[in-house]
């Protein structure tokens, strides 16, 4: 069975904006999901930039993303993650992705090099891509 992967609100915005690491991304997605929680990330972080909701749907809609909603098994395993994520200052948005690639036993891609130091007892695999 191919590796799957879960996509970090950054790893999709550095794809949308054609940033360094946007390859591996691209590389991904035929194998990717990303949580309802980092997809409102990237909506806010784009309208916060001015984008439209219409632009930014049909971005992201180009995309074909599998989504999963933010469910309450996703909820607890989030929460659970505070703990041991703490130290990094890894936010809600950071440990539903975290909680998404646990649950899925996938690879959880990021541009936030702080997940590289994420302790081995979270037991997540984590790709910094750049």
């Amino acid at each position: 069975m191919s590796e799957s992967f879960i996509l970090d609100a950054s790893a999709l915005l550095c794809l949308l904006k054609g940033e360094e690491g946007a390859e591996r991304v691209l590389m991904a997605m035929p194998r990717a999901w990303v949580s309802a929680v980092n997809l409102s990330e990237v909506y806010t972080k784009l309208a916060d930039a001015g984008g439209s909701e219409t632009r930014i749907a049909q971005a992201i809609g180009g995309l074909h993303l599998r989504m999963e909603p933010f469910d309450e098994v996703q909820a607890r395993r989030a929460g659970m993650l505070r703990p041991l994520t703490r130290s990094l200052g890894l936010s809600l948005g950071d440990r539903a992705c975290l909680a998404l690639a646990q649950h899925r036993s996938a690879v959880a891609l990021t541009t936030d090099r702080a997940w590289a130091e994420l302790p081995d007892a979270v037991g997540i695999s984590v790709e910094v891509i750049r």
